[in-house]
């Protein structure tokens, strides 16, 4: 069996393939990118990588070790990349996050492989091609379709069958003998290791690599979340002029977007935040780049189910239980009620279809402004001055308000490696930063205008609920997080379930372990039902950290000496604006939540 097509099954699902014209030794700037897991390093680019650097970065030396096995004579080299292979934590990051960027449309094909039942009732184009439509029991009997590789031939491949690059398909027709003529050696056919030890979320992958327009609504999804609910609350709480701290903010956070972006050039081992936090300070920049990730991911699903329970129990505010003496007022209520519903979803190992349904997020966020504005212009409530200046003693609420409002660097580098025109890529985390800061700063003037002092932590609570768009906004702002929490849960879930001892990486200790994920933030939020001020936490915490200060800090660790001293300089200043933000602005959100204000 050829070598390329013994990896070609590797991992699949962490590959972006795009149109086969782009796959074959190009670039960085406009190839294909390079396999992000340890285990499956397939591409024509990371051989040569592999032996350019045997042992850097995450991802290098699983080649060599694929490449032995092919031969037969590997079974020396395997011990030490086996290894190195599992201290890379998290190996499932890349496939994880890719749910929560780089969403396309669905084809039949992928709608039918998110749903395995129904390959047996169909056509041709539902049985095509490869090795989604395969259980792991099928994968393990080695009866994987290896006369059809899962990636066009290889540059060497093709010179050595003296035949021309053809333009192959991902859906294919079921594989068929091949003619005598063109049959390989016979040789013992077993799938790769990394195929056969997947643990990961069963999720098909996009068939092509995405244009620069698909690349502006994945970053306009990732940036127009939740926190343009607050931003009114943030006038309300600092003065007009905190406004001022968004384009600051935004700047910055465009301009370490970039540093993202230098910092995977620097290397085709590099694809994801971990991958560069290990560059730049080792395994153990990886894990805390990575725990500070998951963290961030987790505090969101809180935010989630604070979000659903107020905004439930704005549409019934006289819903209650009491039994057994335990009385549950409509926000308690709702909170519970909704993480029940919410954790099938997180139970599911394949999220293909809620996927794309949360890939909605931009429509959700346009439907809400649009009714804003319309209640605001056209159903009388109108716009009042009013406000102070500046309230310098709520501004670090504000700045972590402000700050939660660019949290999308997790996304980035994952957004990035699946441009099919990655040099696209400066014009299109401009044009997403200058839209979305836009958007925020005139959400946030035209929400104060309409509520002033009266305004609450969510804006949409503000809207009188006898109005039509009122009612429209805020069953938008329950379905966005229903949908958005499992995706957002499954990569703290997944890196969760790679930790675990090898015994029990099973489906009943994935389900445990994503139960009590669900319950634990049920927990957190009514233990802390200020949307608000969590949301201030997160983004002076984690934002600063993610979106500032990491970035930056990563940058100068792998260019060293690259680096002009202007840019030092710049750097150096950034970080310090990030640590200070976040001390103070930390300070005052938790001073605040144990005040109970």
């Amino acid at each position: 069996m050829d070598r390329d097509e013994e990896k070609g099954h590797g991992d699949r699902s962490l590959l972006f393939i795009g149109d086969e014209d782009d796959d074959l030794g190009v670039d960085r700037d406009g190839g294909s990118p390079p396999s992000s897991d340890a285990g499956s390093s397939f591409s024509e680019r990371s051989d040569d990588s592999i032996d350019e650097d045997p042992g850097g970065g995450d991802g290098s030396g699983s080649g060599s070790d694929d490449d032995a096995d092919a031969d037969g004579t590997g079974t020396q080299g395997r011990v030490p990349n086996v290894a190195r292979q599992q201290a890379a934590w998290p190996q499932s990051y890349r496939q994880s996050i890719d749910m929560l960027s780089a969403v396309q449309s669905p084809t039949v094909s992928l709608i039918m492989a998110a749903s395995p039942s129904l390959t047996k009732f169909g056509s041709s184009f539902i049985k095509a091609g490869s090795s989604f439509f395969l259980n792991k029991k099928a994968a393990a009997e080695g009866s994987l379709p290896l006369t059809r590789p899962l990636l066009p031939p290889s540059l060497s491949q093709l010179s050595q069958q003296g035949q021309p690059a053809a333009r192959l398909s991902t859906d294919s027709l079921p594989p068929r003998p091949p003619a005598p003529a063109l049959q390989a050696p016979t040789m013992q056919q077993r799938p790769s290791a990394a195929c056969l030890k997947s643990n990961y979320i069963e999720l098909p992958p996009p068939s092509s690599k995405c244009s620069s327009s698909q690349s502006i609504i994945n970053g306009l999804n990732v940036l127009c979340g939740v926190g343009i609910l607050t931003t009114c609350f943030g006038i309300k709480e600092a003065g007009w002029l905190s406004l001022l701290l968004l384009p600051l903010l935004g700047a910055c956070s465009c301009y370490t977007g970039l540093l993202l972006k230098r910092c995977i050039d620097s290397s085709p081992t590099i694809e994801t935040y971990p991958d560069i936090g290990q560059a730049a300070f080792g395994i153990s920049g990886r894990i805390f780049v990575s725990v500070v990730l998951y963290l961030e991911l987790y505090a969101c699903c809180v935010e989630y189910i604070t979000l659903l329970g107020d905004s439930l129990s704005s549409v019934f505010p006289s819903a209650h239980l009491a039994f057994t003496g335990i009385y549950l007022n409509s926000h308690n209520l709702f909170a519970i009620t909704m993480a029940l519903a919410i954790l099938p979803s997180v139970w599911l190992r394949n999220l293909s279809l809620l996927s794309y349904l949360s890939a909605g997020g931009v429509v959700a966020t346009i439907t809400v402004i649009v009714c804003l504005f319309w209640v605001g212009i056209g159903d009388g409530v109108g716009f009042h001055p009013s406000g102070t200046a500046l309230n310098l003693t709520r501004l670090p609420v504000a700045l972590g308000l402000y700050g939660y409002c660019f949290s999308g660097h997790s996304v980035f580098p994952n957004i990035y490696s699946s441009m099919k025109e990655r040099s696209q890529f400066p014009f299109v985390i401009l044009f997403c930063f200058i839209v979305v800061t836009v958007v925020y700063a005139g959400v946030a003037a035209t929400g104060f205008l309409m509520f002033g002092e009266s305004t609450m932590s969510q804006f949409t609570l503000n809207m009188p609920q006898q109005y039509a768009p009122s009612k429209i906004a805020i069953w938008m702002t329950i379905v966005n997080p229903y949908t958005k929490y499992a995706l957002t849960m499954t990569p703290v879930a997944l890196s969760i379930e790679e930790a675990l001892p090898k015994k029990m990486r099973n489906y009943l200790a994935g389900m445990c372990v994503r139960t009590a994920l669900v319950l634990s933030t049920v927990v957190v939020a009514l233990s802390f039902p200020y949307f608000a001020l969590v949301m201030a936490l997160l983004g002076s915490v984690f934002t600063m950290l993610v979106a500032l200060i990491l970035p930056c800090a990563c940058y100068l660790s792998i260019k060293r000496n690259l680096v002009p001293l202007w840019e030092v300089s710049l750097c150096i200043t950034i970080i310090l604006i990030g640590m200070v933000c976040a001390c103070i602005g930390s300070y005052t959100s938790i001073k605040q939540m144990i005040g109970g204000s």
